[in-house]
């Protein structure tokens, strides 16, 4: 059983349902984050942007919390399920796609949303979203993939054999082993 599921007899109380959803929101922020601001700093320097500005990376930290927040409701709407007989990677090629499309929509949304703030027609500024490129957003896709595909890995894997044997096949055993 994954350590982070209680028994039948004792479901988890809301508390602890908050607390590992917020650490999940954290450490997925956290992830896109540096993704992001990775990205952000490749293009400033690409760019030959000097002095790097350093907002781009407070805007880089807020979309990865906004990504993140994304990520989770479509976890929530479609949770991710590993079919042992099939695999981790043919388990969620799909959903991953399946999420990229989520988080695509919820996107569109925000800069419906962003823009009716700012005074703009709603469907005006969702159209605006990927500077209104096509192309642009379907590199944004890939992107976004190639970002989210090892993070899915990773959940498929907890939840193929656990949490404890995943991290501990990662970053090796707590218990001192004897020589």
């Amino acid at each position: 059983m994954n350590s982070t599921q209680a028994s039948p007899k004792h479901p988890p109380s809301f508390k602890a349902k908050l607390k590992e959803e917020i650490a999940k929101a954290l450490q997925l922020s956290i992830y896109f984050g540096i993704w992001f601001c990775a990205l952000a700093f490749l293009a400033a320097t690409s760019l030959d942007e000097r002095p790097i500005p350093l907002t781009i990376f407070g805007f880089s930290l807020i979309k990865a919390a906004l990504c993140a927040k994304f990520m989770l409701i479509g976890q929530a709407i479609i949770p991710i399920q590993v079919n042992k007989k099939n695999g981790i990677v043919i388990s969620l090629i799909l959903e991953s796609l399946v999420y990229l499309v989520v988080v695509l929509i919820l996107n569109y949304l925000e800069a419906g949303i962003h823009g009716l703030i700012h005074g703009k027609d709603f469907i005006s500024s969702m159209a605006d979203f990927g500077r209104s490129n096509p192309l642009h957003v379907v590199a944004m896709s890939i992107v976004y993939w190639l970002i989210v595909w090892p993070y899915l890995l990773l959940v498929g894997f907890k939840l193929a054999i656990g949490s404890s044997a995943t991290l501990e096949i990662l970053f090796g055993s707590k218990s001192q082993s004897s020589k």
